[in-house]
């Protein structure tokens, strides 16, 4: 049996009649670079966008070598996004995740075919909506002065008011304030939270960055995306401009719109969110 040249690798899935005139903005569109254009595979009510790759260059082996270099995974994170966010802004899209490849269109057909009631759910809690990200941070705080760290350390003071103590005291008093500090943040973040909530038809809670992603000058007690109705981006971020005001403890960053990634799954419900 003769191998493929070439896989199918999949973007995004919509609804088939909302791609009416996919062909030129797709086909203005590099894709993963491979040379092949940008098209769709229709499928019953839904239609796959898609592009030819060559199966040397992303099969399972391959893919796993070719994700495993930072730059050409974000090469292909960045590729991935543009499709999708190009697909977007012609009719709802369900994100598929990255590498998602399959073995020729008829296997794509297949998946559409399989998960057709999960992507119909999906495509329609997201139309008319995006998605919006909201992190919170909370200031670590200067690091404590030199001089406040004695080279050695006596094990327990000559008597009260040794050195020994005096130094234990200082080391309780900093945690204490650090404590203190992250509990203001994390009641802030809270605050932030039930906030956008009002305002979205879902929220979903993702896992907060470690200090390889936001140093360590703070730490991240919010990392949460919102689904928002199309035409409430001035309420929310005016309800944001005044949680800055009030919440003087924590940093807030907003980024979007987005494609829906993190409510792709068709099945999220949220009873804290807005109906």
């Amino acid at each position: 049996m003769t191998e493929a040249a070439t896989l199918t690798y999949a973007f995004a899935v919509c609804r088939g009649g909302d791609l009416t005139a996919p062909a030129e903005p797709f086909a203005e569109l590099p894709g993963l670079g491979t040379g092949a254009p940008v098209r769709t595979v229709a499928a019953g009510p839904l239609t796959a966008v898609v592009q030819d790759v060559p199966a040397a260059g992303y099969d399972e082996e391959a893919l796993r070598r070719r994700l495993s270099v930072g730059a050409e995974l974000e090469r292909c994170a960045r590729a991935h996004h543009a499709v999708i966010t190009a697909a977007s802004a012609l009719a709802p899209a369900v994100p598929l995740p990255l590498a998602t490849v399959y073995l020729d269109d008829g296997r794509v057909r297949e998946a559409l075919g399989d998960r057709e009631t999960s992507f119909l759910t999906a495509l329609g809690r997201i139309a008319g909506r995006a998605e919006w990200g909201v992190k919170v941070y909370a200031p670590t705080g200067p690091p404590p002065a030199p001089a406040a760290v004695p080279a050695v350390v006596p094990a327990e003071g000559p008597g009260p008011g040794g050195n020994g103590r005096a130094y234990l005291d200082r080391v309780r008093t900093r945690q204490r304030g650090r404590e203190q500090r992250h509990a203001l943040a994390l009641r802030a973040a809270e605050r932030v939270d039930a906030a956008v909530r009002g305002l979205a038809v879902a929220a979903r809670r993702l896992r907060p960055h470690g200090v390889e992603v936001t140093g360590k000058h703070r730490t991240h007690v919010l990392n949460a995306a919102y689904l928002l109705d199309l035409g409430r981006e001035r309420e929310l971020r005016a309800a944001l401009a005044s949680l800055r005001r009030d919440e003087t403890d924590v940093q807030i960053e907003l980024s979007g719109p987005w494609a829906p990634y993190s409510f792709a799954d068709g099945g999220i419900t949220d009873p804290g969110a807005a109906p």
